[in-house]
């Protein structure tokens, strides 16, 4: 018997609270994404080996109530089920990511068939349901051996990195249209070896630049990889943040200047303006020597992309403050002098983050303005955390889910209308998972997951979207069901 209970008796356009949907040109493309150990479980199925976030499950006080990934949404043996799902969603793409440790599991030497075989039997089952899949190489996920022998520190593992995206393009890259290298290197290296709340869990601070400019490495050759191996549409996902000053005081709005460094200009300028960030000196100050750089990485990271993906939840406001730690020697690389808060007259999700739609329209108008340079968008995560419950008629009325995903919805059709290129959206998350550091505290899916039987359940919030994707393609010609082909090909 199937776990899934997808049908309530609820037609897509009579999903509560859903007024008039933003509409989106013709061949803007529809999904949802997820991320491999967030979902899949089988920790210790077919040859995968362990990766850094089954180490930092394993440290004692890291993630809430001790949870870890090995069972997750036992995604590795319900992937059809999950597949049924998004098919009865209608969505054009799916973005889900690859395990490096499940191919390779100790990230070298030969790939692993029998995790390979595991992508294989997704990506037939989502093609079969005329679903495009979008697969992310590297959503944190680094095997655990690579990190005992320096981790993103060091430039081997950006070398591994090349290696095993040449594996993967080699074996599934004919089922596979779009490509993505790394999710949010943000967080990889700052908040993983900065901040220590993500894997490895380290504080440190030329350690942490050093991973963030490996990352980038890391990208530039797995690209380089990709096009060896014929792949046309290839790009990265980050996650820009709307940093806003608390005040018009110098002092605010130098600390905005260190923040944008850390938090925007440390990915963009080597990406898309063949430079290293001007303002690093004033940030890092002698942390930021380069001595992790060589001749011709910029010509490397800076190779032309087909896209940009773009993570966004909220934005943060800046304000001065007084380094943390006063020795410049031993401050990390997130110690730069800046206090980061939310908003308070507004709403905020159960991650705490304040719920501002216009920010949204605001961070890709000013992208766009900044970085001339910049390839297509798609907004690869968008989504909220709330705190959602089982009513009384078996099913979950995420009320304040659906009116972040439409007021963020209208936000981006906003800035479409204003002339940003952006191509597709992603809502984070299809399930309820594993939420990093938070554990299983934190729910983001359009379905619920119930982690004792593993059952799914459709949330108000799926039907929304599920009417949304039918509206568009309704007023654009479409067939409800017509998701196969191009975005181009399904134009009117």
């Amino acid at each position: 018997m199937s776990t899934t209970d997808s049908t309530h008796g609820t037609d897509a356009h009579d999903a509560p609270d859903s007024p008039g949907y933003p509409t989106f040109p013709p061949g803007f493309a529809f999904g949802t994404a997820t991320a491999a150990y967030q979902i899949e479980g089988a920790h210790d199925v077919g040859g995968r080996g362990p990766s850094i976030w089954d180490t930092y499950c394993r440290t004692p006080g890291k993630v809430a109530d001790g949870a870890t990934g090995d069972v997750a949404c036992d995604h590795y043996h319900r992937y059809r089920e999950d597949v049924a799902l998004l098919r009865e969603l209608g969505v054009d793409d799916y973005r889900f990511s690859i395990a490096w440790p499940r191919v390779q599991p100790t990230g070298s030497g030969p790939a692993n068939a029998e995790g390979l075989a595991f992508y294989d039997r997704l990506l037939d089952e989502l093609l079969a349901a005329g679903i495009r899949p979008a697969a992310t190489l590297y959503h944190w996920d680094l095997p655990q051996a690579l990190e005992d022998q320096g981790g993103w520190r060091v430039r081997e593992t950006a070398e591994r990195f090349a290696e095993y995206a040449a594996i993967v393009a080699d074996r599934l890259g004919d089922r596979i249209p779009r490509w993505i290298t790394l999710n949010e290197p943000f967080c990889a290296a700052f908040v993983g070896y900065a901040i220590g709340r993500h894997a490895p869990g380290a504080r440190e601070g030329r350690g942490a630049l050093a991973a963030a400019h490996h990352l980038l490495v890391g990208h530039g050759l797995a690209v380089r990889a990709l096009r060896a191996a014929g792949r046309s549409e290839v790009g990265i996902t980050l996650n820009p943040d709307r940093l806003l000053p608390a005040s018009d005081s110098a002092a605010d709005l130098a600390a905005v200047r260190r923040a944008e460094t850390l938090h925007n200009a440390v990915w963009f300028d080597p990406l898309f303006a063949g430079r290293y960030p001007e303002h690093e000196r004033e940030t890092w100050g002698e942390l930021a020597d380069g001595s992790y750089r060589a001749d011709g990485d910029l010509d490397l990271i800076g190779a032309p992309l087909d896209f940009l993906g773009v993570n966004y939840y909220r934005p943060i406001t800046i304000a001065a403050a007084p380094h943390r730690e006063a020795d410049p020697a031993r401050r990390t690389a997130v110690d730069i002098g800046v206090e980061e808060t939310w908003r308070d007259d507004v709403r905020h999700t159960t991650m705490g983050w304040p719920v501002v739609p216009e920010s949204f329209t605001d961070l890709l108008v000013d992208l766009d303005r900044r970085h001339p340079n910049l390839p297509p968008l798609y907004i690869t995560e968008n989504g909220s955390a709330e705190a959602d419950t089982v009513a009384e008629d078996g099913q979950v009325h995420d009320a304040d889910r659906v009116a972040y995903l439409r007021d963020h919805l209208a936000a981006l059709a906003e800035a479409v209308r204003a002339g940003v290129d952006v191509r597709g959206y992603y809502v984070w998350s299809l399930l309820d998972n594993f939420e990093w550091a938070f554990g299983y505290d934190k729910r983001f899916g359009i379905v619920r997951v119930d982690y004792d039987t593993q059952r799914r359940l459709p949330k108000d919030s799926y039907r929304w979207y599920q009417g949304l994707i039918r509206d568009h393609r309704r007023r654009h010609g479409q067939r409800p069901q017509d998701v196969s082909g191009t975005p181009d090909q399904r134009q009117d």
